[in-house]
């Protein structure tokens, strides 16, 4: 399998997240090419704010591999990490991020802020953008959209 194949299944998490009624994100741990952790958003759903895709993911990975250390996996994620989940990304030594769309309001991978490039910390992750990127923004766009649409008309029922 290839980026574009383990950003599916990141994108197949997504829109798990948004049958749960949560945000379309979604992400995956992959390990020597094998996949071992998956997560979609759940912040609502679990009342935890931390219950973000990369961190659901990470949580599964390092319980597959016993161990909270994850320096030979590869996280791949919707949209671009927080800066919560980049450090988690950052604790746990995960070698490679791969990212689809970006984030301009909250993204720490470059568009707002980025630990990854800071050179001072101990570990240094690659970071690859754009995998992707039109099919996650789509995604959340309609979501965005939908969320929108269905608060209108409640507005006008209560009216």
């Amino acid at each position: 399998m290839n980026d574009l194949d383990f950003m599916n299944e990141a994108l197949q998490e997504a829109q798990r997240a948004k049958e749960l009624g949560e945000v379309p994100v979604g992400a995956i741990v992959v390990h020597r090419g094998e996949i071992i952790g998956r997560g979609c958003n759940q912040p609502i759903l679990r009342h935890d704010p931390s219950a973000h895709a990369e961190m659901m993911a990470i949580r599964q990975a390092a319980q597959h591999l016993g161990n909270y250390r994850l320096p030979e996996c590869e996280l791949f994620v919707t949209l671009e990490p927080c800066i919560m989940c980049a450090g988690a990304i950052l604790h746990s030594r995960i070698a490679r991020v791969v990212y689809a769309a970006t984030d301009p309001k909250t993204g720490a991978a470059g568009s707002v802020i980025n630990p990854f490039a800071d050179c001072r910390l101990n570990h240094q992750t690659q970071v690859v953008d754009g995998v992707m990127a039109h099919e996650s923004a789509d995604m959340l766009r309609a979501f965005f959209r939908e969320r929108r649409q269905a608060e209108k008309e409640r507005k006008k029922t209560v009216v």
